[in-house]
């Protein structure tokens, strides 16, 4: 696999640090960039949360493009020390929060910021993209109107879903990554 680096913006060319051992799945160059031509400009002035975020670079590849704040969570030390230095070595820190913690933690809590894209990339085979997406489902507070949820799994994980306050919209498949997008669903107005 070739070097992990910031394929665009103001951190452009930037390398990153992988997180030691085999315990991440860091994004492609190929997945990153479709990714973020889908997003295109809708990234700028954003809100991030990227849950197990390994090295941090889905959500440093957003702030470089323009997003107003990430905040990282990984449960795992050495990624959280990873996702700093990356952080640090990009000069994007001032714009991003780090914390160690498990994913599902965040939505036992009251909101206190909005995302407009929640990025999801666990371990995978685990079934934690489904529980994430449940806890997310369970806590609507923490999605701006507008939000996107993006799921970053193996194909063979896949299964669809019904969720009370989020529908799938689309899915685009890069060998073996799949990413399935979901958006938030506004509430029926009285008639």
């Amino acid at each position: 696999m070739s070097p992990l680096r910031v394929i665009g913006g103001t951190a452009r060319g930037t390398h990153l640090k992988d997180v030691p051992g085999d315990s991440t799945r860091p994004i492609t160059d190929r997945v990153k960039e479709a990714l973020f031509n889908i997003l295109a400009q809708d990234v700028f002035n954003s809100s991030w949360l990227d849950l197990f975020a390994g090295t941090g670079a889905v959500g440093i590849e957003a702030l470089s493009r323009g997003a107003a704040f990430v905040r990282f969570i990984d449960i795992n030390k050495s990624a959280v020390e990873t996702i700093r230095h990356n952080l640090e070595h990009t000069r994007l820190a001032g714009k991003a929060e780090v914390l160690q913690r498990d994913a599902f933690s965040q939505f036992h809590q009251q909101s206190d910021k909005i995302f407009h894209y929640i990025y999801v990339a666990p371990p995978q085979y685990k079934g934690l993209w489904q529980e994430a997406l449940n806890q997310i489902d369970a806590h609507p507070d923490w999605l701006a109107p507008d939000s996107w949820i993006i799921v970053q799994i193996d194909p063979r994980e896949y299964n669809p879903r019904s969720d009370v306050n989020f529908t799938e919209f689309d899915q685009r498949r890069y060998g073996t990554t799949l990413l399935v997008f979901f958006e938030k669903v506004f509430p029926a107005k009285n008639q």
